[in-house]
């Protein structure tokens, strides 16, 4: 499937709605919950087996991807903001809830990630400034690496300013 072009509409789900989603190690989806197709709209039939990032939108900073799979590799659960993009074009947020899944023998075998409605005060405020501004510092640099690094500086910034760390960040913006 192509990216579609982006429509600058967003949608929105129900508050009590969860958009359930599971991958295995490398991202593939194994699972999506009847809220995610619907938000997203893709078939399961064509959801399954695709890499995750089907959904990504090209305004979410890469550097923040990093920090989730980063996090999530470590076995740690991590809790992010995140900006998606619906297959017809429009867009969506989410406040991310990504845990690792384990074997028995205690070895990362996937992800999970419950997304809940983000609080739009949150999300106009704080959250996509700081991603529009992220996004342009990766757009500046030449080169991949450059880029998320750039992105990433700017988010040790911020984070720096207040200081907090990434989680205690995220969670002094909870209402």
């Amino acid at each position: 499937m192509s990216a579609p072009q982006l429509t600058g509409k967003e949608r929105s789900f129900g508050d009590g709605d969860l958009i359930v989603t599971k991958t295995d190690t490398g991202g593939k989806i194994t699972y999506g919950n009847r809220t995610f197709l619907s938000i997203s709209e893709v078939r399961e039939q064509d959801a399954v087996g695709k890499p995750h990032s089907l959904i990504r939108h090209p305004d979410m900073p890469k550097a923040i991807f990093r920090l989730l799979w980063g996090t999530i590799q470590e076995g740690r659960e991590i809790f992010a903001y995140v900006l998606n993009r619906s297959l017809n074009g429009d867009h969506y947020w989410v406040f991310a809830h990504v845990t690792p899944t384990f074997d028995e023998a205690g070895t990362v075998s996937g992800y999970h990630s419950n997304r809940r409605v983000p609080d739009r005060r949150v999300v106009d405020q704080v959250i996509a400034p700081l991603y529009r501004d992220m996004a342009e510092a990766e757009r500046r640099e030449t080169s991949a690496k450059r880029a998320i690094d750039a992105a990433t500086t700017r988010l040790n910034d911020v984070l720096n300013a207040k200081g907090l760390d990434y989680d205690r960040f995220i969670f002094s913006l909870q209402s």
